[in-house]
């Protein structure tokens, strides 16, 4: 991507898309009603998120060092250490090295993901079952950031590769490059509404949401909502994300539209996916202060939001033949 483009990438807009979608899970958790005090807990698609990005920025690093990587496996060895923190899978010599594994948050359980700990659980290279659950997608929006700064096949396929790895339904490994393509061309500042046609045309659509999504906009629809995203699967989970960001288009209505998105027979992921779309379009500073300040892991996905884009853009941890920018960068991110 040429320079003026990346500086169209605005770390707003990668930091609201990060943490817009933590936000969006934890308005699904609740169902849409915040609690009047305490955190707001976020569920397990916040947590594996969190691990993708930090396995994309880990690849990168692994690139600079050894010249040759493949980026879905690092990000599925981010997964694993996800696993042997929450205790689901055992730790078989792996090292819980890099600075998530001290994230007291990350080890409390928030949810089950049956696809991603089936995987684990089973002997490596072991086809992925059959899933079009919803986490092919939510796990990855982050990668709508990486899908902006990086060249688009090489990123394309690490998109495509990473959903995979657990969701092996074509339909949900669609469904996740979609939703990064999309959110890759609201972080760069463009309008993402006139690539619609293009997403929908990929994905199978239940009956007349061709028509709810590039018709004129009406007013929200709790039944319309529901038609578009009747499941917890991935497809669901952009039409439904995609639906509410047709409807509240406005950065003042990011509150309302989290707690409609959380009214979805699923919630938590319509919400991630709406949070993304929500936080990527109108910048991490269109995100309620007053929510974002009791919000889980908001400060962790904010770093790690800072640091993808860091990492994509210049390297701070070196490389073979380039010194260090950041002399503690490799010790957070190790290249492996």
């Amino acid at each position: 991507m040429a320079g003026e483009q990346v500086e169209q990438v605005t770390e707003a807009g990668a930091r609201g898309l990060v943490v817009g979608a933590a936000l969006g899970d934890a308005a699904g958790v609740v169902r849409g009603v915040w609690p009047e005090r305490g955190p707001l807990r976020v569920g397990v698609a916040t947590q594996l998120g969190a691990f993708t990005v930090e396995g994309l920025i880990r690849a990168s690093v692994r690139w600079s060092y050894k010249g040759i990587c493949h980026p879905p496996s690092v990000v599925r060895s981010a997964y694993w250490r996800w696993g042997v923190m929450q205790g689901v899978v055992p730790a078989q010599g792996v090292e819980l090295d890099g600075w998530l594994a001290e994230v007291p948050a990350l080890r409390e359980r928030r949810g089950s993901a049956p696809a991603t700990v089936a995987v684990l659980r089973a002997k490596y290279g072991s086809p992925a079952p059959q899933s079009r659950g919803a986490h092919a997608l939510t796990r990855g929006l982050a990668l709508g950031v990486a899908l902006a700064l990086g060249v688009r096949d090489r990123v394309e396929q690490i998109v495509r590769e990473t959903a995979a790895l657990t969701h092996g339904a074509p339909d949900a490994q669609e469904a996740a490059f979609r939703a990064a393509e999309l959110l890759a061309l609201c972080v760069a500042g463009e309008d993402p509404l006139p690539h619609l046609p293009a997403t929908l045309a990929a994905l199978p659509l239940p009956p007349g949401a061709a028509d709810l999504l590039l018709g004129p906009a009406g007013e929200p629809s709790a039944a319309e909502l529901a038609r578009l995203a009747p499941d917890a699967t991935a497809v669901s989970a952009l039409l439904g994300g995609l639906y509410v960001f047709t409807r509240f288009p406005r950065p003042q209505d990011v509150d309302a539209a989290l707690r409609f998105a959380a009214g979805a027979p699923d919630g938590c992921s319509v919400g991630t996916t709406a949070g993304a779309f929500l936080g990527a379009a109108h910048g991490v500073d269109a995100l309620p202060v007053a929510l974002l300040g009791r919000l889980e892991l908001a400060w962790e996905l904010d770093v790690l939001a800072r640091d993808l884009r860091r990492e994509m853009t210049g390297s701070p941890g070196g490389g073979e033949y380039v010194p260090a920018q950041d002399a503690y960068w490799t010790r957070r991110y190790p290249g492996h």
